[in-house]
């Protein structure tokens, strides 16, 4: 495949960038950590941006585009932890009125793969419509209807969570292969989300290494951190690969496996972005575990990313699975 990107994909990932970085500067997340509920304006300017809408077609009121275009926009949303129920409201475009637009904030929870205990649902309190995966089918839940506990502490300070003891059934919009195939669209934007991450932790960690001075001269230029960077730049870019790939083989299947590939992209991008956040923080010493330096919120973000559409640990296993069948 080339993944060399096109003009006009070029301008579409500048676009959002220009629009992350005035946004949501990383110096506002703070501010962000003490709203506990969902920008609405925000959420608004997003949809106006096309990010919602940008997969469905022209004639639906969306942009048109493809999987692969959504990853490079998810790119940039991660790359600025822009907050909030973003893939799941995505992917409700099509599904459920006012998504699209903006006009309906849209969650969900996938309950395809092993069975949380308990169920956590993200933006509760924000949210208008809940988007439910079952292993038969997808299925729309009134968020008025459930019945939920605040954490306290959540891992993320940007993305508030609730515990759910059960989940109504809900109302049935699609089949079990529609959540089959949401699941999987939402696992290869999730992978670009967490390739935001890489490319954010890797740019944060060269500044500051390019800044800080030890011994009269910049700490990037030791040959131990130059190994470390180094390493941090290798992981973004097998991530790249990976996540471009995942978002190209969903638009184009004949090109490979489908689910092979998404799965390859969000076990790499999961780990990759874990990684680099934690060598970013390494990359700022002793400064870097503090609350004053944001690369904390790329870990807490990654983590959270690399739980959602299925965990590491069940994509690892799915690859393993496909290798093993392979070898036989």
């Amino acid at each position: 495949m080339d993944f060399q990107l096109s003009d006009d994909q070029k301008a579409l990932r500048d676009g959002i960038r220009s629009f992350c970085e005035g946004r949501v500067p990383v110096d506002t997340l703070r501010e962000l950590e003490v709203k506990p509920e969902l920008d609405r304006g925000l959420w608004g300017e997003l949809a106006e941006m096309g990010v919602f809408g940008l997969r469905l077609p022209e004639s639906d009121g969306g942009v048109g585009l493809g999987t692969g275009d959504a990853v490079l926009v998810f790119a940039e949303l991660g790359r600025r932890l822009v907050p909030g129920p973003l893939a799941w409201t995505h992917l409700a475009a099509g599904l459920v009125d006012g998504a699209a637009s903006g006009d309906v904030v849209v969650g969900g929870v996938d309950l395809r793969g092993p069975q949380p205990d308990p169920i956590l649902v993200e933006h509760l309190q924000s949210l208008d419509t809940l988007l439910v995966l079952r292993p038969d089918g997808v299925f729309r839940v009134d968020p008025r209807e459930v019945q939920a506990q605040a954490v306290a502490t959540p891992l993320d300070p940007l993305t508030p969570v609730r515990h759910v003891g059960e989940l109504p059934r809900g109302d049935a919009l699609g089949d079990a292969d529609a959540a089959a195939r949401l699941r999987l669209e939402g696992a290869a934007l999730a992978a670009g989300q967490l390739l935001g991450i890489c490319e954010a932790t890797v740019e944060l960690a060269v500044a500051y290494a390019k800044e800080r001075e030890q011994f009269g001269r910049p700490i990037g230029s030791f040959q131990a951190m130059k190994h470390l960077l180094a390493d941090m730049f290798v992981r973004q870019e097998a991530t790249r690969a990976a996540a471009y790939a995942g978002g190209v083989t969903l638009d184009q299947p004949d090109v490979g496996d489908v689910e092979r590939c998404v799965a390859g992209a969000k076990l790499v991008a999961g780990e990759a972005a874990v990684k680099n956040a934690r060598a970013c923080i390494q990359v700022h010493g002793g400064m870097g575990y503090t609350w004053e330096v944001p690369v904390h919120y790329y870990l807490k973000r990654a983590y959270v990313l690399a739980s959602q559409f299925g965990d590491t640990e069940e994509w690892a296993g799915d690859v393993a699975r496909r290798l093993d069948d392979e070898a036989a």
